[in-house]
């Protein structure tokens, strides 16, 4: 029985391999496709601002999403020159306050009643597809970590159609809706995770890793994941986003104290983005978690939502460095 197990594991393994090379030549293409994709509802937004005459800056609020939608679909042959040009402009465009959400299609409450009824729970189905697709994407098909999220985007979006039953026009309205309610800050992480990058390129994490490597034993893997963690919990709440601290500390002492120790990244990286963001939930530096909702709630205390939260962020710190321990070697 257990040459049978060790056989059929020796063949998983073996087929794993296999198909990894085998799809691994495709990855590019299916990145550039998801930046298309990307890019074609950035532009589809655009034409709806532009053709929304109700919005006072429809022309400002077009170009923003219009050049946003030209870095995803001409990323790849645009000059770093230019790019960096179109994202000031479009840093210009928010500065100036050019980017407003004009009139929205408006929803049918009853046919939305309707639908919700109709389908029930049937509603998480799409939201868990994304999940559990991208997660078994991760752990079997390694190449394709990079795309697993859009693999799995893409076909709840596919189930969406088949349980709401919902027209193409109702998907490029929602698009629509969305992309500009949630307006400016959509393009938060990208510019933070180039901050990030920068940070890097500037040897931060150099030093961050020179100055733990006096502190943390470099054969400790307790140790190294304690740094790990703590590092992305205080660099986030420095930074105010996970996703800037997450290239630096992960270069400064993820690699050379989590990694080169035999942990997996898939697993010790994302629980060192989650751990991140326990960092987010004590910082007054991130304004749109923790001081807009004070502001909207007119708390007397406007750090009374970042009081409120440190207790659960500590919990989770603790937490996520016995997961990164126990399940990232």
């Amino acid at each position: 029985m257990q040459l049978l197990t060790n056989y059929a594991g020796f063949l998983a393994v073996t087929f794993l391999e296999s198909l990894n090379a085998t799809l691994e030549p495709y990855v590019p293409m299916l990145l550039e496709i998801t930046f298309v994709l990307i890019g074609l509802q950035l532009l589809h937004t655009a034409w709806r601002a532009y053709s929304d005459k109700t919005n006072p800056n429809r022309i400002g609020t077009a170009l923003f999403w219009g050049i946003s939608g030209l870095t995803f679909l001409g990323g790849q042959f645009i000059s770093p020159m230019l790019i960096g040009i179109m994202v000031c402009v479009m840093g210009l465009l928010s500065l100036f306050k050019q980017v407003k959400v004009g009139t929205l299609p408006v929803v049918d409450e009853e046919k939305a009643e309707e639908r919700s009824t109709r389908m029930g729970n049937k509603i998480f189905i799409p939201v868990l597809t994304l999940g559990v697709v991208a997660l078994i994407i991760g752990f079997t098909i390694e190449s394709f970590n990079v795309v697993g999220i859009a693999i799995g985007a893409i076909l709840a979006t596919i189930i969406i159609f088949m349980v709401s039953r919902a027209k193409p026009s109702e998907f490029l309205n929602e698009n629509s809706r969305m992309v500009q309610q949630v307006s400016t800050t959509g393009i938060l992480p990208q510019l933070l995770a180039a901050l990030g990058a920068v940070f890097t390129a500037a040897g931060v994490g150099d030093v961050i890793a020179t100055l733990i490597g006096g502190v943390v034993p470099a054969d400790s893997r307790f140790f190294g994941v304690v740094a790990y963690v703590l590092g992305m919990a205080i660099f986030t709440g420095i930074m105010g986003n996970a996703f800037a601290a997450f290239t630096v500390i992960t270069a400064g002492i993820g690699i050379p104290f989590v990694f080169a120790l035999g942990a997996d990244p898939f697993v010790a990286g994302a629980l060192a983005m989650t751990a991140g963001y326990c960092g987010t939930l004590m910082t007054p530096m991130a304004g749109n978690f923790n001081a807009l909702p004070a502001a909207l709630l007119r708390m007397k205390n406007e750090y009374g939502v970042i009081k409120q939260q440190i207790p659960v962020a500590i919990i989770m710190i603790v937490a996520h460095i016995a997961l990164m321990y126990f399940f990232a070697f």
